[in-house]
C-alpha cells in the first residue's frame, strides 16, 4: 500500500480578479481589467513557489487575491483544506494568523509615526496574543531572530536602512507564528549585495520554522536560488509551471524559453545564436486576445492558438504548461 502524498497548506483553483474600469479616457460601462483570469496552483510545507512574469501580468495581484487583502472574482483558495474566499472578515480573522505578507517596499510599507518595536508587535496586540512584557519580550526574540539588536526596537523607521527596514517588514510577517508567507518582490528595492543577505535569511528561517513561501519577482536568477518549483506568468494565466531545475534546463512554454534567453550572462564565449526577441507589445488586459493571450508575439503561433484557450496540463511528470503544441 503506497503511502498518500501529504495534503498542500495552500490550495488555488480557478482564482480570477477582474477590476471594473471606471474611470478614464478609454472607459466604458462595463470594462473590465483582467488582473487574474483561472490561475490554480498549490503549496506544500517548507516549499517555495516561485512566481515570475513581466511587470503588469497580475503576480502581485495573485498575492494579494490569496490573502484576500483584495476580494476574489471567482475560484477557490483553500488553506488547509478550507475555501477561505467567500469568508467575511470576522471569519476570515483565525486565517490571518496562518498566513502574512512581505511587503516589496521596505519604506512605504512601515508607519514613520511608530517605532519599529511598535510596528513588529503590533499583529500581537491585534490578535490579543501578547502585551506588556510577554509582548516586548517576544518582539525581542523577533529582532534577534532576523538579524536586528533589540536596543534598536527604540529607533524609528527613517533611522534603518533599506535592508534593515526590510528586515523588520520580516520580522512583523514572522510575529504571528505564519505558516504561509506571501512574499511579493521582497529584494527587489534593495541593492544587490543587500539582496543577497535577505535571500539568505528567508532561507535560514523557512528551515528554522518549516515555512511555505509564494515568493513573487521578476528577477530570474533570484527565482532560481530560492524557488523549489516556478510558475511563470502572462498576462493574468499561468503558461508554465515546473520544479525549478526542470524549468530552467527544459523549458516547455515559448514564453519561458523568450524570458530565460533573455537573462543577461557573463560569459563571453557562450553562443547566443539562439536568444529570442519577442516582438510587440504586452496586450492590454482590458482586451486581451482571445485564445491564447501569447499567440500575438508567439513564433510559433498556429490557427488554433488564436481561437481555443489552451489548458495547463502535465506535458512531463511534474511539469506544467499551457500550450497546444506540447
Amino acid at each position: 500500500m503506497t503511502a498518500q502524498a501529504p495534503s498542500p497548506l495552500l490550495e488555488v483553483k480557478n482564482l480570477k480578479k477582474h477590476f471594473p474600469l471606471k474611470s478614464g479616457m478609454f472607459a466604458r460601462g462595463g470594462d473590465l481589467v483582467y488582473a487574474v483570469d483561472g490561475v490554480s496552483f498549490n503549496l506544500g510545507k517548507a516549499e517555495t513557489l516561485g512566481m515570475v512574469g513581466e511587470s503588469g501580468c497580475g503576480k502581485s495581484t495573485v498575492g494579494r487575491t490569496v490573502l484576500k487583502l483584495i476580494e476574489p472574482t471567482a475560484g477557490e483558495i483553500r488553506v488547509n483544506g478550507v475555501d477561505i474566499a467567500p469568508l467575511n472578515r470576522r471569519e476570515m480573522r483565525p486565517y490571518r494568523l496562518e498566513m502574512q505578507i512581505i511587503f516589496q517596499d521596505p519604506y512605504a510599507s512601515l508607519n514613520p509615526r511608530m517605532t519599529a518595536g511598535e510596528i513588529v508587535g503590533e499583529p500581537l496586540l491585534v490578535h490579543g496574543i501578547a502585551s506588556g512584557q510577554e509582548r516586548e519580550d517576544r518582539v525581542a526574540e523577533l529582532f534577534r531572530r532576523v538579524g536586528l539588536r533589540p536596543d534598536q526596537m527604540r529607533k524609528y523607521p527613517h533611522e534603518f536602512s533599506g535592508g534593515q527596514r526590510q528586515r523588520i517588514g520580516i520580522a512583523r510577517a514572522l510575529s504571528l507564528d505564519p505558516k504561509v508567507i506571501i512574499a511579493d518582490e521582497p529584494v527587489s528595492a534593495l541593492d544587490v549585495s543587500i539582496q543577497a543577505q535577505v535571500i539568505n535569511l528567508l532561507m535560514d528561517l523557512q528551515d528554522e520554522l518549516g515555512l511555505s513561501y509564494l515568493f513573487i519577482a521578476h528577477d530570474l536568477s533570484v527565482v532560481e536560488h530560492i524557488s523549489h518549483r516556478v510558475a511563470v506568468m502572462y498576462l493574468g494565466r499561468i503558461v508554465e509551471l515546473a520544479d525549478r531545475v526542470e524549468l530552467f534546463v527544459n523549458p516547455k512554454h515559448p514564453y519561458t524559453e523568450a524570458l530565460l534567453s533573455a537573462v543577461p550572462r557573463a560569459d563571453p564565449t557562450l553562443d547566443r545564436s539562439g536568444r529570442q526577441v519577442l516582438t510587440g507589445d504586452v496586450p492590454s488586459p482590458i482586451s486581451p486576445p482571445p485564445g491564447c493571450h501569447f499567440h500575438t508575439r508567439c513564433p510559433y503561433a498556429v490557427a488554433d492558438c488564436k481561437t481555443r484557450t489552451p489548458e495547463l496540463r502535465e506535458v512531463a511528470p511534474g511539469h506544467w504548461a499551457a500550450c497546444h503544441l506540447r
